[in-house]
């Protein structure tokens, strides 16, 4: 019987392992090695450890991590949790081993809709975007492109207007913005293309053009895309977790759901889904387990 166990070993679940481990609390830590951000270069907005490869910062978490012998690690896939009638949780790996805890901290985060467009996956990461905080710095000034329709593609594209004045705005197709927000888009110097993207031509592994059917191709340096997420674990989804319009776990204060000694934290939990945030949910997660551990055993 452990403690605590953490699903996923992402800064939100490094960052609660190591304020659990430093309380004495016993925790094991599962991770399968596919972070939402494995094909970043670098991650950003982190004091202390900007423009840090994101892999290095998960290495270097767990090298932190290994004086503490209260916290374990396996390199492995959780594939089902429970909530037992006694409030505590069974944890399977996929081996089948089944795995006993009195609390459970799910931080697998999400993944992308990287869209399906030739060349669009293999630029992913080094000038295929989804989050212009994250990015937005390395490419300010550039000609950029934004892929995704209606009120999204609406949004992004106003909003990478604080790091560039040439923006495009691919639909793809019919853009599903209506004639006022397509004239404000034209206010800010934003051109909209309907046409349909064929494919994203690089040179030098970096964006060069976005090739169009039946039209002119565009010279872009960089694109953002908004084509939504997803879960990367269904383990939430199978403990009856409820969920956002944005597809990401609703939680109470200190990361808690609708299930007592159940907590969510990192991307798979909030709307602004940086680094940082992740790491300060994983620690809230933390404190609120380690409190509720020390009521429940005092006597």
């Amino acid at each position: 019987m452990y403690d605590v166990v953490i699903v996923g070993a992402g800064p939100a679940g490094l960052s609660a392992a190591l304020v659990l481990g430093r309380c004495r609390r016993t925790v094991l830590v599962c991770d399968n090695g596919h972070p939402r951000n494995e094909a970043s270069r670098s991650m950003h907005g982190y004091l202390t450890r900007d423009g840090m490869p994101p892999l290095e910062f998960i290495r270097a978490g767990r090298e932190e991590l290994a004086q503490y012998t209260t916290v374990e690690f396996r390199d492995t896939t959780v594939t089902d949790a429970r909530c037992g009638p006694d409030s505590r949780f069974e944890t399977t790996v996929e081996t089948g081993e089944r795995i006993e805890s009195r609390r459970l901290l799910i931080a697998t985060g999400v993944r992308d809709r990287v869209p399906e467009i030739e060349g669009m996956r293999a630029l992913y990461g080094g000038s295929v975007f989804h989050c212009p905080y994250c990015d937005g710095w390395e490419v300010r000034d550039a000609p950029l492109a934004v892929y995704g329709k209606g009120e999204k593609g609406y949004d992004l594209s106003l909003e990478l207007t604080a790091w560039s004045r040439d923006i495009l705005l691919c639909t793809d197709g019919p853009s599903g913005i209506d004639e006022d927000r397509t004239a404000r888009l034209h206010r800010n110097g934003i051109e909209v293309r309907e046409e349909k993207v064929l494919r994203l031509e690089e040179e030098d592994g970096i964006l060069k053009r976005i090739v169009f059917d039946g039209a002119p191709p565009s010279e872009r340096h960089a694109l953002f895309f908004t084509t939504g997420q997803y879960q990367q674990s269904a383990l939430a989804i199978r403990l009856g977790c409820e969920f956002n319009d944005k597809g990401t776990v609703r939680t109470g204060k200190y990361e808690t759901t609708h299930l007592p000694g159940l907590y969510v934290a990192g991307d798979a939990s909030r709307a602004v889904q940086w680094v940082v945030v992740a790491a300060a949910e994983g620690a809230e997660a933390a404190f609120a387990i380690n409190t509720g551990l020390i009521k429940e055993d005092l006597r």
